[in-house]
């Protein structure tokens, strides 16, 4: 019996490698097709979790995990070694920048490595992490063909871009539309079957190259926009116009304009990212990606951008920025959700913390956290708090904060992101 009419029928074991926010949530929603998974991390903590029938993942309910795990569905191991009883394995490992700024696809060799050893005939191995156009077929193929072993023949070989959206709740790993690119028809066909069991809507593009631009896309339409909105809120604050009111009535228009909103700088794992995979790439072809550059550094200057605001509005107060405790509401990246991977909170903290301000947080999403530079406990949000600081600002948009309470005790808020609706003179918008 072929791979995919194994697949059709779900008499496949399927492996996960990594198993963060985007490979928790895809080997539960295979599992839950009825597909025995196995989930492969070098994190032993994560492993011990989900053995022991819990998430760690906010939007993968530890109820599905328990279930699943009890059924003989779903399990995890630090062992590789559990790749030489599978059928399908999808790669979903990290991929940050190095310190000069380029792509860092370490993670992705080292699984790649581990797949070559234990590779066979009739499996199929799909790359989801984010990557540079041209990984799937430069870097994975001569190493796992290194067995002569031949894609499309004896193995199948394909990307599909990770499209996690952590704390949305309308859009998840099941109904998120998954493109699909093999370096075969064969390959491809053979990805297309096995994502058809879990995800609703599959889109087979022509190569692997294409799929992973389409992810570098995605996420440098989403760069530029903001880039670009970023600009115009600096450009509005020289001519005294507010540029959340100038949102707000083109975003009326019903065609031609999609609103993007300006903030302290980007964060998460994939916005300040991806874009600068691309642009890296094309620097080999000789191509210089002007607009994804500049977008790069207005987006990467608004944490400064907010220090200069904070140090303003406590000068219109008669405090110097030197002495003034500042309260930090929010340190994950997006509203809602504990990741602060890239967050630009702490550039803000950092930039304030060098020019003598006392600096603290809260985030009911973010109990504690340590970094290169800082470490922190979070403070609850509580008039007293709001009260003993010179200045509250405003970095990640929680719904749980109280916008009410927050301007009743505060002396001063530096709003970054347009939370506080309500009319104040103690509030200064970005």
């Amino acid at each position: 019996m072929g791979l995919v009419q194994k697949i059709k029928e779900k008499k496949i074991r399927s492996a996960v490698i990594g198993l963060g926010y985007v490979g928790l949530p895809l080997a539960v929603e295979f599992a839950k097709s009825g597909v025995e998974v196995v989930g492969i991390d070098l994190d032993k903590s994560k492993v011990d979790a989900i053995n022991r029938k819990r998430s760690y993942i906010q939007d993968v309910p530890s109820s599905e995990v328990a279930e699943l795990v009890s059924k003989g569905l779903l399990s995890a191991t630090t062992a590789y070694s559990a790749l030489m009883n599978v059928d399908t394995i999808n790669i979903c490992v990290p991929t940050p920048l190095r310190k000069t700024k380029e792509p860092d696809i370490s993670f992705i060799v080292k699984s790649a490595e581990q797949i070559a050893r234990y590779l066979k005939k009739g499996q199929l191995v799909i790359l989801e992490s984010t990557t540079y156009p041209g990984t799937t077929e430069e870097v994975l193929l001569p190493m796992f063909e290194a067995k002569g072993l031949k894609a499309g023949r004896d193995f199948y070989l394909a990307f599909s871009p990770e499209r996690v959206d952590p704390g949305n709740s309308r859009y998840q790993t099941k109904n998120i539309p998954k493109v699909v690119g093999g370096v075969t028809p064969a390959c491809t066909e053979a990805a297309r079957t096995l994502y058809e069991l879990a995800v609703e809507t599959v889109h087979p593009v022509s190569s692997t190259r294409v799929a992973e631009t389409v992810k570098l896309l995605e996420n440098t339409f989403r760069s530029v926009n903001i880039g670009l909105v970023n600009e115009l809120a600096l450009m509005c604050h020289k001519m005294d116009i507010n540029v959340w009111e100038v949102i707000d009535a083109a975003k009326t228009k019903p065609f031609g304009f999609m609103p993007f909103y300006p903030g302290p700088g980007l964060g998460g794992h994939c916005i300040p990212i991806d874009p600068l995979y691309l642009s890296w790439k094309a620097r080999v072809y000789g191509f210089e990606a002007r607009f994804i550059e500049l977008a790069a550094q207005i987006n990467g200057s608004m944490p400064e951008y907010v220090v200069i605001k904070v140090a303003d509005a406590l000068n219109t107060h008669g405090k110097s920025i030197k002495g003034s405790h500042i309260l930090i509401l929010g340190v994950a990246y997006k509203k809602n959700v504990s990741d602060y991977r890239e967050s630009p909170a702490f550039e803000v903290m950092e930039g304030l913390l060098r020019k003598g301000a006392r600096v603290s947080y809260s985030d009911p999403y973010v109990p504690s956290f340590q970094n290169t530079h800082l470490k922190m406990k979070s403070e609850k949000l509580a008039p007293a708090a709001l009260k003993k600081a010179d200045a509250v600002v405003i970095i990640t948009d929680h719904d749980d904060f109280d916008h009410e309470l927050i301007v009743k005790n505060a002396r001063l808020v530096v709003d970054t992101r347009n939370a506080i609706k309500a009319r104040s003179a103690k509030v200064v918008k970005l």
